[in-house]
């Protein structure tokens, strides 16, 4: 599939799937024009796909690399504009991939927790720090993203899949000219902590829709 086709399935089957999950964007204006990162909370495997249906601008999304070994999935990933990143290393290849695509001015999405929280846990998980390194080295923002009720997809014991309404919030840019006291460590870690407060707040206002 090429870059057309992604396209194509965007103006066609995404529209589907977002009336399927009643799906809601709210603050797509609050998105930089130019290069982005849109960082979320994570309880499913829907997040990304809703969001790459739904964002105002085609979105390429981290996953990790472990999917690119899955029959059909793997094919299907690099032709819907996802890259591979391995966690729980600093993986170069994925960093240099996201900043070429930021500088290019498109929209990167990532994950900060980096896995799916499906404990029930009202908290965000524990955050990596990629997220605001990469915003830091391509000197772009970050758009803090709330979702909601896709934890409600395919809960614990279900057995067949549900479809609940989804709601997403943008939050404000978190912009990295603003961290600039301490090392380049320290400033990751404040951005990082911002992030985290933005998504926070973002899931609030979703659940709220």
């Amino acid at each position: 599939m090429s870059g057309r086709g992604a396209r194509f399935l965007r103006a066609t089957l995404a529209k589907g799937a977002l009336a399927l999950y009643r799906t809601r964007f709210e603050g797509e204006e609050r998105i930089p024009a130019g290069g982005t990162i849109l960082a979320g909370n994570h309880v499913s495997y829907l997040d990304p796909v809703l969001l790459w249906c739904g964002t105002p601008r085609p979105t390429h999304f981290m996953a990790k690399a472990e999917l690119w070994d899955v029959p059909v999935v793997g094919w299907a990933l690099p032709r819907l504009w996802a890259f591979p990143v391995r966690r729980g290393e600093a993986d170069r290849a994925a960093i240099s991939t996201a900043t070429e695509h930021l500088q290019g001015g498109a929209l990167v999405g990532i994950f900060p927790e980096g896995t799916r929280q499906r404990d029930g846990s009202d908290e965000l998980g524990e955050a990596n720090e990629g997220v605001a390194f990469i915003a830091t080295r391509a000197g772009v923002p970050v758009v803090p993203v709330g979702i909601a009720g896709t934890e409600k997809a395919m809960p614990p014991g279900a057995r067949v899949p549900r479809f609940p309404r989804v709601r997403v919030w943008y939050g404000h840019p978190v912009d990295p000219a603003r961290f600039t006291d301490g090392s380049r460590k320290e400033r990751v870690a404040a951005m990082t902590a911002a992030i985290m407060d933005g998504i926070r707040e973002a899931r609030a206002r979703a659940r709220e829709m």
